[in-house]
């Protein structure tokens, strides 16, 4: 991901409603790291359609097999039908780059449009947990998509 774009989503990219839990600008720290190119570093992968920024994936390795991910569709983009192939071409990059044997991620557990399609796509929840983030505390489910 270039600066440029890491900008472009940090302070560009705003969601609808509830859904605006996922904006950058929504948690000081996270908004720091993925702005800062050395923090970012190598873990941030942009999607592009034609020239144009529709996404970004994170994949962060937590063991010799397995990858966190995280992602983000552009929110314009979002509620049409494309989380399916959005997702299926970042795990398919994630799988020809990394070679994982599981990808986890964490989702907010009021996410249910999110829910519903990795849930679709093979991920199981794992685990349920409290996080500190966006000034306060919510509950995110722990889910495992295993090859």
């Amino acid at each position: 991901m270039t600066q440029k774009q890491a900008m472009e989503i940090a302070y560009n990219w705003h969601y609808d409603r509830e859904y605006s839990f996922y904006d950058m600008e929504a948690d000081q720290e996270d908004l720091k790291e993925f702005i800062d190119p050395v923090k970012r570093g190598s873990s941030v992968y942009s999607v592009m359609n034609h020239h144009e920024l529709i996404g970004y994936f994170t994949f962060t390795q937590t063991d010799a097999e397995t990858y966190d991910i995280g992602l983000g569709l552009r929110p314009d983009l979002t509620g049409q039908g494309l989380g399916s192939a959005f997702l299926r071409s970042g795990i398919s990059f994630g799988e020809r780059s990394f070679n994982p044997k599981r990808l986890t991620l964490s989702v907010a557990t009021f996410n249910q449009r999110a829910i519903k399609l990795y849930k679709n796509f093979g991920f199981k929840e794992t685990d349920i947990f409290l996080q500190d983030t966006n000034g306060s505390t919510f509950e995110f489910f722990k889910m495992v998509y295993e090859y």
